[in-house]
């Protein structure tokens, strides 16, 4: 955890390999749904679906799903607390989804912070395809805000990404084979329109 911290102040971003062992990735991909959801861009009302900017599928993680799913939020709790110890961002709560790109899927660069509901601040993503070889496809490239791009990043099993959601713009390249993740935000209380809200 001292990592992701010093990671986090330094850079604003942290790649972290082999976050959870063996078995616990095993147990994620078990839990992996059968369903999925098309995945769909902005929020509430301005929720659409956009197939040309992402084609990626989704399912809510809950954690009466699985075992392995509780754990792994658990974990994420883990990580909630020690930033807010230490980077006092005031995180209130986390919302993830598996995600499922089929051969061709993609997601064109974007920031995970809405416009003008900027309440998304930490972004996760955890992969699980073991026998990932490269030109499978499906890396994660992430930049900067000038869009100089800083990493390109294979989706290898058991690698946790975790960056600033504000800072760093990112795209998903083209998936050749199905890839399998689970992205997740953690976000502080939002206000709008001078009311509290913490449903975003």
């Amino acid at each position: 955890m001292e990592k992701l911290i010093d990671a986090l102040i330094t850079h604003g971003y942290y790649i972290w390999d082999d976050f959870l062992d063996s078995q616990s990735v095993a147990d994620l991909r078990e839990a992996i749904p059968a369903n999925w959801k098309q995945a769909r861009i902005g929020r509430n009302d301005d929720l659409v679906k956009a197939t040309k900017i992402r084609s990626d599928k989704i399912q809510w993680l809950q954690r009466e799903n699985a075992r392995a799913v509780g754990h792994y939020l658990d974990v994420m709790e883990e990580i909630r607390l020690s930033v807010n110890r230490y980077l006092y961002l005031g995180l209130f709560e986390y919302e993830a989804h598996f995600a499922k790109y089929e051969p061709g899927d993609f997601y064109q660069k974007h920031l995970d912070s809405f416009q003008g509901q900027e309440n998304r601040k930490l972004t996760t993503v955890f992969y699980m395809n073991e026998d990932w070889q490269p030109g499978d496809g499906g890396e994660l490239h992430l930049y900067d805000l000038q869009d100089n791009l800083l990493e390109v990043i294979a989706p290898k099993s058991g690698r946790l990404v975790v960056f600033l959601s504000e800072l760093f713009p990112h795209e998903v390249l083209t998936s050749h084979i199905n890839r399998y993740s689970i992205a997740g935000w953690f976000r502080i209380n939002g206000v709008r329109d001078n009311l509290l809200d913490i449903s975003k």
